[in-house]
């Protein structure tokens, strides 16, 4: 039964994947790495690097989820982050066109409440394996 729901998991996904593909283009365009691991495809290297480097909250990003699709800015990034990143992939395939917009609904939450919008969102502590709020030096 759940073969013949897999095609559907990646059609509910697919919105926030339309987003990573446009990340893998960009690879592609600038000397980016791409490949396919399990599920996902892969992506480091080139304007994708840049763009977490630069972009991304905290002083950049390793790598990111975006659907099926996971960027990271180096094979090395990939390799570190792969186990977290697709915990993000299965919220996505829950969570469909909504992830981003719950995502940032949690983020905004944490906040509100005096957290940090990343350590403390709902989504990355389920990633991290972490059932509570961040810890705090």
């Amino acid at each position: 039964m759940r073969t013949l729901l897999r095609p559907l998991v990646y059609l509910w996904a697919a919105p926030t994947t339309l987003l990573g593909l446009l990340l893998v283009g960009l690879a592609l365009l600038s000397r980016g790495r791409v490949a396919r691991a399990g599920g996902t495809i892969e992506v480091h290297g080139g304007w994708g690097s840049h763009l977490l480097q630069r972009l991304m909250p905290h002083g950049g990003a390793d790598a990111i989820a975006l659907g099926h699709i996971v960027v990271g800015q180096t094979s090395a990034s990939l390799d570190r982050q792969r186990e977290h990143e697709l915990v993000h992939v299965r919220q996505c395939e829950r969570w469909g066109p909504l992830f981003i917009p719950a995502y940032l609904c949690a983020s905004l939450w944490a906040w509100t409440r005096g957290g940090d919008p990343y350590l403390d969102n709902v989504f990355e502590r389920e990633a991290s394996g972490r059932s509570g709020p961040a810890a705090r030096d």
